[in-house]
């Protein structure tokens, strides 16, 4: 499967974890009823969106960004060893996510950064490996990035009951001053730069690629399926203000629509990468093809 996209002076890696089914489509979309469900089933099954118990497809998965200056990983996944919820997650111990790495001819060691999209369990999992008993950055040379409106959010959270993924998979990392706190429209350099799109969490950024123009997004959980850009206005169970996350997701939506700018989602099936296009009242990432 070919999961590199070359554009201009940027080339795009996506580093697949899992790919695999998550939940049903009307238990993680609480807005979506039966009768929606049945009108969309045809298209979303066709694009591997939707198995045959209607269960959603979710790829969880990374993307390495290589500009002129700086190689910067977006969202480390789900990581090794660490006690999750998910049985797929749980103490997990398989090579699957540095195999991918190594098949894009990447090693740890030459990421300069790596930016979180939020600090959600399954988005920071590879900021950390266990290293004799202790959790240590994984990326040793890189900078991690986090936006403080998030940052903040979480810090509250685990002070009033402890976090497991912040705890493990955060904390570690400011520990080891590898950490850089930053505002929620930062910018590296000048081919990247932070948006933020809350509603899933607080302070959730989408991160931005380009020189002087908007050639590629990083668009986290702003939204995690495909029926999503049908309906901007269904959100995730998880989203934290789902009110919020609707109006994110469909001013995200206009602001792409018609035109170059590629959407790298983190959770479509694959391809996962593709344009947005208008559909009617809704809208549609329409795949684009890898380079081979």
């Amino acid at each position: 499967m070919a999961l590199r996209f070359d554009l201009g002076d940027i080339t795009i890696h996506r580093i697949i974890e899992q790919e695999t089914t998550f939940l049903p489509a009307l238990e993680l979309l609480p807005g979506l009823t039966p009768e929606v469900l049945d009108e969309n089933r045809a298209w979303m099954r066709a694009i591997g969106a939707l198995d045959a118990q209607d269960v959603l497809m979710l790829c969880f998965q990374s993307y390495v960004v290589r500009t002129p200056h700086h190689t910067i990983l977006v969202d480390s996944r789900i990581g090794n060893d660490k006690p999750r919820p998910r049985p797929t997650w749980n103490m997990k111990s398989d090579d699957t996510y540095m195999r991918a790495l190594a098949a894009a001819g990447l090693g740890v060691e030459d990421i300069d950064v790596v930016m979180c999209t939020h600090l959600h369990v399954d988005h920071v999992g590879w900021n950390t490996r266990l290293l004799d008993g202790r959790w240590v950055p994984t990326f040793p040379n890189a900078r991690y990035v986090f936006g403080k409106t998030e940052f903040d959010h979480w810090t509250a959270q685990n002070a009033t009951t402890p976090v497991a993924p912040f705890a493990d998979s955060v904390l570690p990392v400011v520990e080891a001053d590898r950490a850089d706190i930053v505002a929620d429209d930062h910018e590296i350099g000048d081919h990247v730069r932070l948006m933020l799109t809350p509603g899933h969490t607080p302070g959730h950024v989408a991160v931005v690629f380009g020189r002087g123009r908007d050639d590629a997004v990083v668009s986290g959980d702003l939204m995690h399926s495909p029926i999503q850009t049908r309906y901007p206005e269904m959100s995730v169970k998880f989203d934290v203000d789902q009110a919020l996350s609707a109006a994110t997701r469909r001013n995200f939506l206009e602001r792409y629509c018609d035109t170059e700018t590629l959407c790298c989602t983190a959770h479509f099936p694959s391809p996962s990468v593709g344009k947005i296009r208008r559909r009617g009242s809704g809208f549609s990432c329409d795949a684009v093809a890898a380079n081979p």
